[in-house]
C-alpha cells in the first residue's frame, strides 16, 4: 500500500475562480485527496427543498479534472437554521437542562427521529447524484462525532428514546430493578414510563442507571450513523467513512466503525499536549511545540484497529490551531515528522487541515498550508517533503505487534461513572500502559473486548476492563498468549454491580481484590525493589505467586500460568519492570528508548521517531531533532 496525501477544502468559501488555481496547486504539492462539502448544507440547500447542487457539480468536476480524488462529506453536523424552524425541538439538551442553540455547530440531539429522517434525505439526494461520480471517490459520513460534548443529550426525545432502549434490553420492568439493584434506597420502579434521565438528582444517580444511559447513548451515536450508511450503500462503491477525535471516548467507536470500510481521525499534537493531555509542566514545556510522543502514535493504533486496518488521518495539524488554551506554532520539521509516524502506523492517506485559512468565522486564527491571502504558509513546504519522502519510500506494509492492549469504551463510561478517586481515569490508564510498551521500543495493536485473538499475540494487557462476561474470561484463560489483567479488571457486571464470583473472577488464576483505596496525587505506595502505586491500590490476596511486592508486604503483582494480575496503577519505573518481566517470560526482544525518541516497525522498515528538538543518537543512529530515520529490516520482516 502506498500512502498518499490529501488536504481539506471549502470551495464554497471561495470565489469560483480560485478554485481550478487551488485545485492545480494541491497536485503540484503532491496532494492526491481533498475533502469537500461537509459543512455545506446551507449553500447546497438554502430553504427546504430548494436544492443549489450547480456549484458543488462545477466543484468536484474542478478538482477532478485537475487529478484530485474527492471525499465527499455529507453536511449533517451543521443542520442550516431554516431546519431548527422545521423542527424546534431537535436541539440537544445538557445535563443542566439547557438546550445547546443554534449559533455554531453539532447542534443537534442523536435520539430526534426528525432530524436522523433529514440526514437520511440529504445523504441519498447526494448519494443519487454523486454516487456513480468518478471523482468521488470516497464519502465522510457528518463530523466528529461527540465533539464539544454532543454525544450526551437530556432531551425529551432522548428521554422517550431511553425508555424504549430499556423495554428492549431488559424485557420486564421487574427485571431491570433487579439488574440496577434499584432496592437500594428504595429507587423500584413500576413501569419504564417512570424512568427519568439521570441528571438532576440530588445526590449521584444510580450508577447501573447512568452506565445504561452511556450506553444507550453510544448506541444513538451508532444508529445515527447507519441510518446514513443506508442511504449511500446502495448508490456508491466508494468507501464510506468518518472522522473520530482524539480522546472522545463517549461513544463506541468499534460500533461506529463496524458499519463503515475507513477508520479516519483529527490529529492536531501541540492542540491536544494542552488540551487534552495530563503532564507536568517540564513535560509540556519540552514539547511545546511538537506534542507528546506518544498520544498522535496512540490514537493512529487505535483507530487502525476501529478500521480493522483500514485507516486514515483526516485532518492533520499544519500550525498553530485556534481551541487550546494556547496555541504555539509547530518547530520546523514537526508537520512531516508527524505524516510520517502516520504512515509508519499504517496511515493510508495524510490529509492537511486546511488548503486556506479561513479569513472568517470561528476558526480564523487556525493555520493552513495558505494564508488567507493565498500566499505559502509554512507547512506547505513541509507537505512538499513529505510527498518526496512518500514516493521515494513506496509501498509501507503493516505486521501483527507482539503486544496487545484491550480498548474498551464501556470501561470510560463505568470509571467516569463512579472513579471512586479524582486521580482514577480509564484513559489516563490505558494511556500510560500504551506509553510503558512504547519506551520499551515496542509496536503495540489495539484490539477490542469483543475481538482479542487467541494466539496472535505474545502479551495482551487488559488495563482496567470493567466487565469480564464468562466467554471473555474464558477466551483469556485459554490464550496462548501471557495476559496481564488489572488494575480494575472485572470489577463490575455489565449492569454496574459487583460480580458474584468476586473479582476479577478467573477460575484460572488464584487472585482475589479484597479491598480498594484510592490516593491523592500527593502520595504513592512505593514496591520492593522500585516504582510505586499513583491513585489506586487494591489489597490482593489467593495463592496465585508474587511477582512483585508492595514494601509493606503486601502482593502488588500475581501470577497464575498465563495469567497475571496487576493490583495498582504504576508509575513509570513500576510499569517499566512491569513489561521488563512480561517480556522476559513472553520471550519479547526489548529495545530500551531515551526520552522522546519512539520505534515502529513495519514489515520492511524501521522508522526511529525523533519528537525532540535536539538530535539523539540510540545504537549508533543519529536522528536530528524533530526528525525520522527511516530504516530498513534486515531481512525484511524479521527480527
Amino acid at each position: 500500500m502506498k500512502p498518499e496525501l490529501g488536504v481539506c477544502y471549502y470551495p464554497e468559501h471561495w470565489p469560483e475562480a480560485m478554485w481550478a488555481d487551488d485545485a492545480a496547486r494541491m497536485v503540484e504539492t503532491g496532494l492526491t485527496w481533498v475533502r469537500i462539502g461537509e459543512f455545506a448544507w446551507s449553500r447546497m440547500e438554502p430553504t427546504p427543498g430548494h436544492l443549489k447542487l450547480d456549484w458543488l457539480d462545477r466543484a468536484i468536476e474542478t478538482l477532478g479534472n485537475a487529478g484530485l480524488k474527492v471525499v465527499l462529506g455529507t453536511p449533517t453536523a451543521t443542520p442550516p437554521r431554516w431546519m431548527l424552524d422545521k423542527h424546534p425541538d431537535m436541539l440537544a439538551v445538557d445535563a443542566q437542562g439547557n438546550p445547546r442553540k443554534f449559533g455554531s455547530r453539532r447542534h443537534y440531539c442523536f435520539s430526534h427521529q426528525g432530524y436522523i429522517d433529514e440526514c437520511w434525505r440529504i445523504a441519498r439526494i447526494m448519494g443519487e447524484r454523486y454516487g456513480q461520480n468518478p471523482h468521488v471517490a470516497a464519502w465522510q459520513i457528518d463530523n466528529e462525532y461527540g465533539c464539544h460534548d454532543t454525544t450526551v443529550s437530556y432531551s425529551a426525545s432522548a428521554l422517550q428514546a431511553f425508555r424504549n432502549w430499556l423495554a428492549s434490553e431488559y424485557g420486564t420492568i421487574d427485571a431491570l430493578n433487579e439488574a440496577w439493584g434499584n432496592v437500594f434506597w428504595s429507587m423500584e420502579y413500576n413501569s419504564f414510563d417512570q424512568i427519568d434521565l439521570p441528571n438532576l438528582t440530588v445526590t449521584e444517580p444510580n450508577p447501573s442507571h447512568v452506565l445504561a444511559f452511556r450506553r444507550f447513548s453510544s448506541d444513538q451515536v451508532v444508529a445515527f450513523n447507519k441510518a446514513q450508511v443506508n442511504a449511500l450503500r446502495p448508490l456508491t462503491n466508494a468507501p464510506l467513512l468518518h472522522n473520530y477525535m482524539g480522546r472522545i471516548l463517549d461513544f463506541d467507536h468499534f460500533k461506529v466503525g463496524a458499519d463503515l470500510d475507513i477508520a479516519t481521525w483529527d490529529s492536531y499534537p501541540i492542540g491536544f499536549l494542552s488540551d487534552r493531555l495530563e503532564a507536568d509542566e517540564a513535560h509540556k514545556t519540552a514539547y511545546l511545540q511538537q506534542g507528546d510522543p506518544d498520544m498522535q502514535a496512540f490514537h493512529h493504533d487505535l483507530y487502525r484497529a476501529v478500521g480493522r486496518g483500514r485507516w486514515w488521518v483526516m485532518e492533520q495539524q499544519p500550525g498553530p490551531v485556534n481551541w487550546a488554551p494556547y496555541n504555539p506554532a509547530p518547530l520546523p520539521g514537526m508537520v512531516r515528522l508527524w505524516s510520517l509516524e502516520a504512515v509508519a502506523h499504517g496511515a493510508e492517506v495524510v490529509s492537511y487541515f486546511r488548503w486556506r485559512q479561513a479569513p472568517f468565522g470561528q476558526e480564523q486564527m487556525h493555520a493552513g498550508l495558505m494564508t488567507p491571502h493565498n500566499r505559502a504558509a509554512p507547512a506547505l513546504a513541509e507537505a512538499r517533503h513529505v510527498a518526496d519522502d512518500l514516493t521515494k519510500l513506496g509501498d509501507v506494509r503493516q505486521r501483527v505487534a507482539k503486544v496487545a492492549i484491550v480498548f474498551d469504551y464501556a470501561s470510560e463510561w463505568a470509571w467516569n461513572t463512579q472513579p471512586q478517586g479524582a486521580g482514577f481515569d480509564y484513559f489516563r490508564l490505558v494511556f500510560s500502559t500504551y506509553k510503558a510498551v512504547r519506551r520499551a521500543g515496542l509496536s503495540v495493536d489495539f484490539v477490542s473486548a469483543a475481538d482479542i485473538p487467541a494466539d496472535q499475540y505474545k502479551l495482551v494487557l487488559t488495563p482496567g476492563l470493567a466487565s469480564l462476561d464468562t466467554e471473555l474470561a474464558d477466551r483469556l484463560e485459554a490464550s496462548g498468549s501471557l495476559v496481564i489483567l488489572g488494575p480494575r479488571t472485572g470489577a463490575i457486571t455489565d449492569g454496574f454491580q459487583i460480580p458474584q464470583q468476586g473479582r476479577p473472577g478467573l477460575s484460572g488464576l488464584d487472585c482475589d481484590v479484597d479491598l480498594i483505596e484510592t490516593l491523592p496525587p500527593t502520595s504513592e505506595r512505593s514496591i520492593e525493589g522500585g516504582g510505586a502505586a499513583l491513585h489506586w491500590v487494591e489489597r490482593l490476596s489467593g495463592e496465585a505467586r508474587n511477582l512483585l511486592t508492595f514494601s509493606d508486604g503486601n502482593p502488588a503483582l500475581m501470577s497464575s500460568g498465563n495469567l497475571w494480575y496487576l493490583g495498582c496503577f504504576p508509575d513509570e519505573a513500576l510499569w517499566d519492570r512491569v513489561i521488563e518481566l512480561a517480556a522476559r517470560e513472553a520471550r519479547i526482544a526489548l529495545h530500551p528508548m531515551p526520552a522522546g525518541l519512539r520505534r515502529r516497525e513495519t514489515a520492511e522498515h524501521v522508522f526511529l521517531i525523533n519528537y525532540n528538538a535536539q538530535p539523539v543518537t540510540w545504537n549508533d543512529h543519529d536522528i536530528g531533532g524533530c526528525d525520522v530515520a527511516i530504516l530498513k529490516r534486515n531481512p525484511p520482516g524479521q527480527d
